[in-house]
């Protein structure tokens, strides 16, 4: 594929070449080119939903066909990941079918996203099969939370913190925060006890409990873990015994009142709904990782996953690659701490080698406080990125609204980030520069916002 130059360079990151930029030239010329042909992709989910995506590539024998295999796989990547699937059909070139099958069998990178999908969420082998004619179009949308009545217990896990709030009739009367480390701890007793400790502290202030809500980043399942970089650690056999029915096992510590859990960025998406009245609002988190969400024109959700750690974000040769998938260029170096700690020595910023990555943060973040110039430079680069990706997230998504988030997104950094995702759009995509708002809530608002929305996810008869 043609890489492209983009007009705003990321200060840190000169060979920064964005998936928005590569896919539009490539899409360019295969429409000037006069040989392209058609490539129908068809994801399909365990539940019988099916997602479509159509899109073009060279007629084989074009001298630009060597780029249709890139184009595809990364494609097929990024609607892995925002959408979902356990199979891909391919209505297209048998040769590239051939390519794409034998990356998922034999590449790490391809097992990796092969492996989540199919056995791990889904329950199914992962495949691509060659379809001469793909399967009908199949999709449901469901409402989300938005139920506030009675006495709630919102909570929302991080990999750095976790969250949690005791809520009545919709109005936040206690919240708090307590630091913990859930990625790297092996016995699943640590997350168990630590997510109890919350929900007891919000208790204290509620005159009874009438349902419990929560968000956490990962891929959730009727309220069963799937995949989910909190809990990494866990060994396969602790992960499936102790830790797929870490919900439900709560719940039942509950007397089995009202619990749902979800996404964290369905959750952050559903906040920016409820908080601006209004839909089609596609959230993202700068967190631990990154997490993402999005409600539709309708105000629903759909079975999209919407995982953006793992969707392609840079398509140059040597884009900084993620230590869990083994793939460069995906979202976590981007719009995260990862991201934030990747910048520090081309910012000429020195840290203590064994400070965790979330103190670096924070001395980025003191650093910001005080007009450091370095710690501007990073910031004004997270937002060079954003402002690409969002561009790139036009093509797969419809939006009104950018909710920006996350403990990345704190302080005055936050404010030069979205400015500097906004001059990309003026400067790039004048068509989305008025189109597309950002929106970015303060901190009393991102705490008592998303406890709000993770408390109102249970439906309950009526408060008892």
């Amino acid at each position: 594929m043609q890489l492209v130059l983009p007009k705003v360079v990321p200060v840190l990151d000169l060979g920064f070449r964005p998936a928005a930029l590569a896919c539009h030239k490539f899409l360019s010329n295969v429409a000037m080119s006069g040989k392209s042909v058609p490539l129908c992709l068809a994801l399909e989910q365990a539940d019988g939903s099916i997602f479509h995506h159509t899109t073009s590539v060279f007629d084989e024998t074009h001298p630009l066909a060597e780029g249709n295999y890139r184009f595809v796989e990364r494609l097929i990547k990024f609607l892995l990941w925002s959408r979902g699937g356990f199979r891909v059909h391919v209505q297209g070139q048998e040769g590239l079918v051939k390519k794409l099958q034998q990356h998922y069998q034999k590449t790490s990178t391809g097992r990796f996203d092969g492996e989540i999908m199919g056995n791990r969420i889904y329950g199914r082998d992962f495949e691509v099969v060659s379809a001469k004619n793909i399967p009908d179009e199949k999709s449901t949308s469901t409402p989300l939370g938005r139920h506030l009545e009675g006495c709630r217990i919102g909570f929302d896990l991080g990999g750095s913190d976790r969250k949690v709030a005791a809520v009545i009739d919709g109005e936040c009367i206690f919240s708090e925060e307590t630091v913990w480390n859930p990625i790297t701890q092996t016995d699943p007793a640590y997350h168990f006890e630590g997510i109890m400790d919350s929900l007891k502290k919000a208790a204290a202030h509620l005159p009874r409990v009438d349902a419990i809500g929560g968000s956490a980043a990962g891929v959730y399942v009727n309220n069963q873990v799937k995949v989910a970089s909190l809990f990494r650690g866990i060994n396969p056999t602790d992960f499936k015994s102790r830790i797929e029915g870490i919900f439900l096992d709560l719940k039942k510590q509950w007397n089995q009142v009202p619990f749902e859990v979800a996404n964290d960025g369905e959750v952050t998406a559903l906040a920016g709904s409820m908080s601006l009245n209004d839909n089609s609002v596609l959230g993202l988190a700068f967190g631990t990782s990154t997490a993402g969400g999005y409600v539709n024109a309708e105000g629903n959700i759909t079975s999209w996953l919407n995982e953006f750690a793992f969707v392609p974000v840079d398509y140059q040769n040597n884009a900084p690659v993620d230590e869990w998938s083994g793939d460069s260029g995906c979202g976590v170096q981007y719009f995260s701490q990862q991201a934030v700690n990747r910048l520090l020595s081309v910012a000429k910023i020195e840290v203590d080698p064994t400070l965790p990555v979330p103190e670096r943060l924070k001395y980025v973040q003191e650093l910001m406080s005080r007009g450091d110039s370095r710690a501007h430079q990073i910031y004004q680069t997270l937002g060079t990125y954003l402002g690409y990706q969002v561009a790139h997230f036009t093509s797969f998504y419809d939006i009104k609204h950018l909710l920006i988030l996350g403990r990345v997104t704190t302080g005055d950094g936050g404010t030069i980030l979205i400015d500097q995702a906004r001059n990309v759009l003026r400067t790039e995509f004048p068509e989305f520069a008025e189109k597309l708002k950002f929106h970015m809530p303060d901190e009393k608002e991102k705490r008592h916002g998303q406890a709000i929305a993770a408390a109102s996810l249970p439906s309950i008869q009526s408060p008892r």
